[in-house]
């Protein structure tokens, strides 16, 4: 199918913090956490690349480097990628907002940094295209109101509101995936923080009701949101990619007389004689003690070698 514009350039929001993550995100951005052995960063450039589309931007905050030394320039994903640096933190408005003069083509694709789909890039492109909106996001219909907020539709197939979680007002949910123009961040002061869907998209559909457009799909949704998340999300993955989903990551070592079980280590993890790891999740250089035995957690190294323990 021929789609006049395409591919386009994408912006691929890797900034956050990733709160609901902690500890994990104290490790690695959340965008660089491995998912069935390979950082979502990386699931997530291939994806685009896959779609064609061989021009990104990643927007960075947190634990930058993280992302830089897997990405690089995008070489090796077949890609050219660049980088949009925020000190401090630009939010879903100001982050794109501060992306526009490396971005330059108008309109531009946006990407969730932290979530999974396989929503079909060309098809959301078209409708944008077709309809004159500002903004198209891709929606699926909301099965866990009590969890995400949502964006309300109407009969002809536009935004008109968005719902907080537990309203209990059918909604449709935000998969990570929109085009926008440029416009849609015109009310983002420059270089101040600003969100786009409960700040800058509302005011705009205030002004004008056609502005925002819904682009209803089926499309498969992951979301790496916390780390009970991020462990069903491996399993998932792991599963479509038939291999366990329990892996270990580069220069791991692991004691003869230790057990691990249904646990997940990531680079540089030592576990000593004699330690258990069940159902965990060990992060970037860690060492597990002799004799340590830890069920349904998430373990970091703090800044002076501790370790930090938090359930699953």
């Amino acid at each position: 199918m021929s789609v006049p514009g395409w591919p386009p350039r994408a912006l691929v929001l890797t900034a956050g913090l990733g709160t609901r993550l902690r500890p994990l995100t104290y490790a690695r951005a959340k965008a660089a956490v491995p998912v069935a052995g390979v950082p979502l960063v990386t699931r997530i450039l291939r994806w685009l690349r896959s779609h064609d589309i061989t021009e990104a931007v990643l927007n960075l905050h947190h634990r930058p480097e993280t992302l830089t030394s897997l990405v690089g320039e995008g070489r090796d994903l077949g890609m050219s990628v660049r980088y949009s640096w925020e000190q401090p933190i630009l939010g879903s408005g100001g982050g794109p907002k501060r992306a526009i003069p490396l971005i330059e083509r108008d309109p531009f694709l946006i990407v969730n940094g932290d979530t999974l789909t396989d929503v079909d890039l060309q098809a959301l492109w078209a409708e944008h295209q077709r309809s004159g909106a500002t903004v198209t996001m891709a929606l699926v219909p909301n099965l866990a109101p009590d969890k995400y907020g949502g964006a309300v539709v109407d009969r002809e197939g536009w935004v008109a509101g968005f719902t907080r979680r537990g309203s209990g007002v059918e909604s449709f949910h935000f998969i990570g995936a929109q085009v926008t123009a440029h416009a849609a961040f015109a009310l983002v002061p420059e270089g101040e923080a600003g969100e786009s869907v409960i700040g800058v998209y509302p005011i705009m559909m205030q002004e004008r009701p056609h502005v925002v457009r819904a682009f209803v799909t089926q499309a498969s949704f992951l979301d790496i949101g916390t780390p009970r998340d991020y462990v069903d999300t491996n399993v998932a993955i792991a599963a479509v990619d038939g291999i366990e989903p329990w892996t270990r990551g580069a220069r791991v070592k692991v004691a003869s007389s230790a057990r691990v079980v249904r646990s997940i280590l990531w680079d540089d993890v030592t576990v000593g004689e004699g330690a258990v790891l069940e159902e965990c999740v060990v992060t970037d250089g860690v060492t597990i003690p002799a004799g340590a035995r830890y069920t349904r957690s998430a373990i970091v190294r703090g800044e002076n070698a501790e370790l930090i323990i938090a359930p699953i």
